[in-house]
């Protein structure tokens, strides 16, 4: 009887809280290839990673590789603003 209070508890617990959960956090519903899946838990399980230091990780490593493909990305995260072309206050422009 112990259990069914837990879990009615739990289950109370989790409605009340549903809304929270939902601010907070995103779940996304996704599927692996079972293989693929067992092999990237093993590699996770071996180095002692989680899958959300994988998801953050991948996502670095795909936003360093887009810059290094997109000049202009680049030069904004560098801070550089001489590739709009703009020209200097007072200079005259010649054709």
């Amino acid at each position: 009887m112990e259990k069914k209070d837990r879990a009615l508890k739990d289950k109370r617990y989790e409605e009340r809280h549903k809304e929270e959960r939902k601010a907070k956090c995103m779940v996304w519903g996704t599927s692996v290839p079972r293989e693929k899946a067992e092999q990237i838990n093993e590699f996770l399980k071996r180095y002692g990673y989680t899958k959300v230091q994988l998801i953050e990780a991948g996502y670095n490593a795909l936003i360093e590789q887009a810059a290094e493909h997109n000049t202009d990305l680049v030069k904004i995260m560098d801070g550089y603003d001489d590739f709009f072309g703009f020209e200097k206050v007072g200079e005259k422009k010649t054709e």
